[in-house]
């Protein structure tokens, strides 16, 4: 597949063509730097804070990176083995580390210059969660990999899309500019890891299925699944519930992305699938109308939204 991949490099963009964390805050060496971070500040005030706290829990999500991309390196034979190496694949995994580190750096001093989150809350949340790491349960497979981050991706784009309306609603366009962008990155490489498993599936549809078959079972764990702050054991469990509740993320989102790579895949039209393949395939093919039924039932049986506090806006409730 090296060809293949290296065909897929053009989805990421050069550093020349690419936007940078500075390019959307107030200039800081500018001359009446003190106007523009004021009138920052009021733009960001229209935020409510059930919206802040959706915000900084996608930018803890995404400064964990240096765990994806050592996540990246432990899939067996697409592995960047020196640092340095020429590989299409090692190319590829410090090309979308390079792209994925700007999101965490534009979020975090967005949130910073606001002056409504405790930022040192947020630094040891994120301290925590690095050293805790994530499990996705690939268990070095690169077929399961690749699966996973295709819908990791879609996800994170479904989010920071979700947060950009949300920003707009409020009345902040400037942040609905910012998670715009940074949707927009994810969806190039949403592309590319779709492509990566298209491509496998084309070689190995045997193969293919059995790991997309394994890693529903156990259903996809979140890459800030260990989250904490130190105080909250559940922070992680909490903030999902928040951007639930908000429409960031939800259950219908997670069986709709189920739907979206059965059919970017073209699951239904594989032929030639015998025994333990053709049973996965049906799995496949009606798991995601199952979990849309399940998202549609809790939905009628939800309860009053119960409030948490969060560390990370003063310990103010949400």
């Amino acid at each position: 597949m090296e060809g293949y991949v290296s065909d897929q490099l053009q989805l990421l963009k050069s550093v020349e063509d690419s936007w940078q964390a500075n390019d959307y805050l107030p200039d800081m060496s500018a001359e009446g730097w003190e106007d523009n971070v004021r009138e920052f500040r009021t733009r960001a005030a229209a935020l409510p804070d059930d919206i802040l706290v959706a915000l900084v829990g996608d930018m803890i999500t995404e400064e964990a990176l240096p765990t994806y991309q050592t996540l990246l390196n432990t899939f067996e034979g697409v592995s960047d083995t020196t640092g340095t190496d020429t590989s299409a694949w090692a190319r590829w995994s410090r090309g979308w580390t390079a792209e994925e580190n700007r999101h965490g750096d534009l979020l975090n001093k967005y949130l910073f210059l606001t002056g409504r989150v405790d930022m040192r809350a947020v630094e040891v949340t994120i301290h925590h969660l690095i050293r805790n790491g994530f499990n996705p349960q690939a268990a070095q497979d690169p077929y399961k990999g690749f699966v996973y981050t295709s819908f990791q991706e879609r996800a994170t784009k479904i989010s920071h899309s979700n947060v950009a309306r949300l920003a707009q609603k409020a009345g902040e366009s400037h942040l609905k500019t910012i998670c715009g962008l940074i949707a927009g990155d994810e969806a190039r490489h949403e592309k590319a890891y779709t492509n990566f498993v298209r491509k496998i599936f084309e070689i190995d549809p045997t193969g293919a299925i059995l790991a997309f078959r394994d890693l529903m079972k156990i259903q996809i764990v979140m890459p800030a699944d260990l989250m904490t702050d130190g105080q909250d054991p559940d922070l992680f469990d909490h903030f999902a519930t928040v951007a639930q509740r908000l429409g960031v993320y939800t259950a219908h989102d997670y069986a709709a992305i189920i739907q979206h790579l059965v059919r970017q895949w073209e699951l239904e039209t594989i032929c030639g699938l015998e025994g333990e393949a053709a049973e996965a395939q049906d799995y496949l093919c009606k798991l995601g109308p199952r979990f849309a039924k399940l998202a549609e039932r809790n939905n009628k049986y939800q309860t009053e939204a119960t409030s948490f506090q969060f560390s990370w806006i003063y310990n103010r409730s949400v």
